[in-house]
């Protein structure tokens, strides 16, 4: 057995509720994380002679509570903040419950997902701490996923890490009232780290099939903690139905695949069937659907249709509608005009393109240029159509 790998897939798998319990116990997430690395390095030292643990967790956990308190007694000015784990009975070995034992374990981890991802932080140092803290990513593959050095990252993480403690933030989860505002802030990074995933800005591939993956698996997470969040289980729908494609948007020359060219014997039929459901729980909670929700609704059309013409495109233009009313923006009227051409025809599909015509924020839309010049094309007016008609098709709908 490689201990090494049994390490790395431990330190994958049980970081995050480490770090969550000793954040809980010091209020201070980098000071926490310094101390779950020291236990995984002791971990790398003493698994391979003397065997991995039977209960790997519990062996983390106590090795970390273990070590918070040798760091009191050497840095007596932090002892206010661990003197906590110094005088908790439960911090002995004897007593050393295994970590899905521990009592508030799971609200622990809860309130680190919206400490990494509270709105103190700009939008990138949030995705990076998340992927961190939360996914148990290295430094080093975070930076490579995003594409920049690893020491650009590591401070930016660090500096993440030190604006959390200056601002005092509190390692809690958000009241109830607060409750809908932080954890749209929570799926907006859980979502972005997707859409990195589906369709990269950056890099050699189309698509990050690590990103997708991660995201899928925090989403997941996010779902196991708020049961009785709708949106949560939309975002875990919307990357479930939309990764379910993944085989078939990529053809054997690297080039992306169109949707109506997949071919839909190779979608991932677990993945749509997860989809579906965590789609079904969304809407089974009776609740407005929300932006994840609508747009998994929207994948699930496509899903459920045998081929590319079975497509029920006036259920999508109105479900488009509905997403436009919550979640207005270019690329929702643009999917939406799509809808139409399929659903109305091309005069119906021009008329919404020519009604978000000036927004300014289709200036760095390519899709915009390709959905117009497919317009015109159908309506047989080829000398516009070929002024619109963009060549980059990273943008269109696969």
């Amino acid at each position: 057995m490689d201990v090494q790998r049994t390490v790395e897939a431990v330190w994958r798998m049980e970081s995050p509720r480490l770090i969550a319990s000793l954040t809980r116990l010091g209020h201070d997430v980098g000071i926490a994380e310094e101390i779950a690395q020291d236990a995984f390095v002791l971990a790398l030292e003493q698994w391979p002679e003397q065997g991995v643990p039977h209960k790997p967790g519990a062996w983390l956990t106590a090795t970390a509570k273990h070590k918070a308190i040798d760091r009191i007694r050497r840095d007596r000015s932090r002892q206010s903040k661990y003197t906590e784990i110094a005088v908790d009975p439960s911090a002995q070995p004897s007593a050393m419950p295994a970590p899905d034992a521990v009592d508030g374990v799971e609200d622990d981890l809860l309130a680190l997902v919206f400490v990494a991802c509270h709105p103190v932080l700009p939008r990138e140092s949030r995705v990076a701490l998340t992927l961190r803290l939360v996914g148990g990513l290295r430094t080093d593959e975070i930076a490579r996923a995003f594409l920049v050095p690893s020491a650009t990252m590591g401070q930016r993480i660090s500096r993440a890490k030190r604006t959390l403690s200056e601002a005092k933030v509190p390692f809690e989860v958000p009241a109830r009232e607060e409750l809908p505002a932080r954890l749209a802030a929570v799926l907006e990074v859980v979502y972005l780290v997707f859409n990195e995933g589906y369709s990269a800005t950056s890099g050699e591939d189309w698509i990050r099939r690590d990103l997708a993956s991660e995201a899928m698996r925090l989403a997941r997470v996010l779902a196991g903690l708020l049961p009785r969040e709708p949106e949560v289980h939309g975002l875990v729908a919307l990357t479930e139905l939309q990764a379910s494609r993944f085989a078939a948007r990529v053809g054997a020359d690297g080039e992306p695949v169109l949707l109506q060219d997949q071919d839909r014997s190779r979608w991932d039929r677990t993945l749509l069937t997860h989809g579906t459901a965590a789609l079904e729980r969304a809407v089974g909670l009776g609740r407005p659907l929300g932006p994840y929700s609508l747009q998994a609704a929207i994948a699930g059309c496509h899903a459920r249709a045998p081929r590319f013409e079975d497509t029920d495109w006036e259920a999508i233009v109105a479900l488009y509608d509905a997403l436009a009313q919550v979640a207005p923006s270019p690329v929702v009227e643009l999917n939406r005009a799509v809808a139409l051409l399929h659903s109305d025809g091309p005069e119906a599909a021009l008329a919404a393109l020519d009604a978000v015509r000036g927004d300014p924020r289709l200036a760095r839309l390519h899709l915009y240029g390709a959905v117009r010049g497919e317009v015109l094309e159908r309506l047989g007016r080829r000398g516009g159509a070929g002024r619109a008609l963009s060549l980059d098709h990273r943008f269109t709908i696969s």
